[in-house]
């Protein structure tokens, strides 16, 4: 009798230190809502310190990486999500490649890829990403970013063991970027992050915005640095595209000596619309081979340089994804829909299965 009395007491003291530890998150939640909300800054915490962003899966490096959209045909964010058992095929075929996958936005779609993993102890680290949008003069905006940003912290706190690093913004500072947003609100953001989180904190954005010294003030108030490199969106051809690389490579290092460097996009899509022409457009920019030959080829090198390097790579990406690059309004050539190493119907595309060959023979 008296250990039955015993354990229910116990069991009383852990449910009201349960309820208190939950009830103090949701107050420190709260009034980083409403710091954001007020448009306060954050003080930066640990100054002058980087948090090394280390991705390994019990003391195996998982560098060579891939970034992850999980949404189908029929399919968007904001719209139709994926399902849990959706969610769970696609990643039981990312296990069998990579450990590390990088995503966009922490929203409920991201959640149920961390419960996935979690609930099937699969050997997948996530870098946790926060979707940032041009805000000024556009509450609708600025209160999808809030909503994101906090969103992020919660999924952090709940799975520590299966995020490693947060990218907070993506592409939110380069010139040429549709959502261009101010240096001081992205850094807002970063702060409110980086103040609430234990993991590393960085912001992705192309290179030619890191090879800029203006992009320092940014780097300031991040761990690491995630460089996005597309060479066919830069004119490349698969011959000159790993020595251009290298350059852009070492000219961000040389900008950023202090800070450790990842290529958080790189790829080579299968298939373009060269009608597509004008200012920033598919047709006029790209120059290389757009084929599954092309692609094929260029794994190959991306793997030996990934090796050479030891330099953590997200490869863009894992499955074509048919809703972007307009969506149903825009044909299926159409570039955004093509980067996939896999098909949309999640089958392997040629060249991937090409590549696992040559990696094979190695």
């Amino acid at each position: 009798m008296k250990k039955i009395i015993l354990i229910l007491i116990l069991a009383l003291l852990l449910s009201i230190i349960f309820i208190s530890c939950n009830k103090n998150s949701n107050i420190s939640i709260e009034k980083i809502r409403v710091k954001l909300e007020a448009g306060e800054t954050f003080e930066q915490k640990d100054p002058g310190s980087n948090r090394e962003f280390e991705p390994y899966l019990n003391d195996k490096w998982i560098g060579q990486a891939i970034s992850y959209g999980p949404y189908r045909l029929g399919q968007a964010p904001g719209e139709k999500g994926p399902t849990e058992t959706e969610i769970l095929e696609d990643l039981d075929i990312i296990k069998e490649y990579w450990n590390l996958i990088r995503v966009y936005n922490s929203d409920d779609d991201t959640e149920k890829i961390l419960k996935v993993i979690r609930d099937n102890e699969l050997p997948i680290k996530v870098l946790l990403g926060v979707w940032l949008a041009k805000e000024t003069d556009d509450k609708r905006m600025r209160l999808s970013n809030i909503k994101n940003t906090i969103k992020c912290i919660e999924l952090v706190n709940e799975f520590p063991k299966i995020i490693c690093g947060v990218n907070v913004g993506n592409e939110t500072q380069v010139y040429w970027s549709w959502h261009k947003m101010k240096t001081e609100n992205l850094i807002r953001y970063i702060g409110a992050v980086r103040n609430n989180v234990l993991v590393p904190v960085t912001t992705a954005d192309d290179y030619n915005f890191w090879n800029k010294h203006e992009s320092q003030v940014v780097a300031d108030e991040i761990d690491f640095i995630v460089v996005h490199i597309h060479p066919l969106w830069n004119g490349k051809t698969l011959s000159n595209t790993f020595s251009w690389l290298d350059r852009n490579y070492e000219n961000i290092k040389k900008i950023h000596p202090d800070k450790q460097i990842v290529i958080g996009e790189i790829g080579w899509a299968t298939k373009y619309n060269p009608d597509k022409t004008g200012d920033g457009e598919q047709g006029s920019l790209i120059k290389g081979d757009v084929s599954v030959e092309a692609q094929e080829k260029f794994l190959i090198e991306l793997d030996e340089w990934i090796k050479e390097n030891k330099v953590t790579t997200f490869i863009f990406e894992v499955f074509d994804e048919p809703w972007k690059g307009g969506g149903e309004n825009s044909g299926p050539t159409d570039i955004e829909k093509n980067w996939g190493v896999f098909y949309e119907n999640r089958t392997p595309k040629e060249s991937f299965q090409k590549y696992l060959t040559y990696k094979q023979h190695l």
